[in-house]
């Protein structure tokens, strides 16, 4: 199945992270959400997401999740196309502050990562918007 999905995710400590042609980007502690999309197999995505082994470094999100302080805390997915990514991104930056160009060099967009300042109505928002809601740690995000 192909789809797009929002990654929540927890930097428990302020870091820097060389991330590609981006060069070196400093994240704050606390909670971001990444938006992107599997055009062939969304649950084979997702699974590489989770991956902290040596796996081949392809996009923007690889670069920051490969760092201990980081996790995976929650995913919303859901079935569409490509098109919808972009649409996703835009709609849920007003959510929080978007890194400027990180995910987004295949589009015309800002950011598909944003620190979140407000969790609770990104969450509205994604089931709002039909993603299907998993709950994949115990970190708080309240």
């Amino acid at each position: 199945m192909k789809g797009i999905y929002v990654l929540v995710i927890a930097i428990r400590k302020n870091i820097t992270v060389k991330i590609g042609a981006l060069g070196a980007i400093s994240f704050r502690k606390g909670f971001y959400a990444y938006v992107g999309s599997a055009q062939n197999n969304l649950a084979k995505r997702l699974n590489r997401h989770f991956r902290k082994d040596a796996k081949r470094i392809r996009w923007h999100i690889d670069y920051l999740l490969a760092k201990d302080a980081v996790s995976i805390v929650k995913i919303f997915s859901k079935e569409a196309g490509k098109t919808e990514e972009c649409l996703t991104a835009q709609r849920l930056s007003e959510f929080g502050f978007p890194i400027k160009g990180f995910g987004c060099s295949d589009c015309d967009c800002q950011s598909h990562l944003l620190l979140l300042n407000d969790y609770g109505l990104l969450e509205k928002t994604c089931v709002e918007l039909g993603f299907v809601n998993f709950h994949l740690a115990s970190e708080s995000l309240h």
